[in-house]
């Protein structure tokens, strides 16, 4: 399926509760910005490499996101340069506990579950329920969601604390 296709055809993907990974030689912010918006759980060029495509399709597999190098970088001055857009986040942020701006943080920054559960020296459970709560709290769909809200507040300019 092209990515024409996934964009113009998001809403039946997503009702249907298919997990989407754009896989494009398409590398321009429009196709990015409508399937992250559409609800695409991955976003990658068709020069990644066989092996990183295949970790990629067992992460979206597994209910996560994952985007591009590239692309995230590119979000990530998109979201920058956006301060309006980031006071208004930030007041989305304000009921979060600190432990749940911490796990969103280091989301934010790319780290698994696994990972994050390392890094604060909790179990990956107790991970796991944050990530529920932070999915409810901020509204998002999925990990690709919880990063731009973490970059649209401004999360990401220092330490959550």
């Amino acid at each position: 399926m092209t990515l024409r296709v996934v964009v113009c055809d998001d809403q039946v993907l997503v009702r249907a509760g298919f997990r989407v990974l754009i896989l494009t030689t398409f590398d321009l912010d429009r196709y990015v910005f409508a399937a992250l918006r559409a609800a695409a759980s991955g976003f990658l060029l068709k020069d990644t490499p066989p092996n990183d495509l295949l970790t990629a399709v067992r992460i979206v597999a597994a209910g996560d996101a994952l985007l591009s190098p590239r692309v995230t970088r590119r979000l990530v001055a998109e979201f920058a340069r956006r301060p309006a857009v980031a006071v208004e986040a930030a007041e989305r942020l304000a009921d979060l506990t600190a432990r749940e701006r911490e796990v969103l943080f280091l989301v934010a920054r790319g780290l698994s579950n696994t990972e994050i559960a390392a890094e604060l020296y909790v179990s990956v459970a107790t991970v796991k329920a944050h990530m529920g709560k932070l999915l409810m709290k901020l509204a998002a769909r999925d990990r690709a969601q919880l990063v731009i809200a973490a970059y649209e507040a401004g999360l990401m300019t220092g330490h959550p604390r």
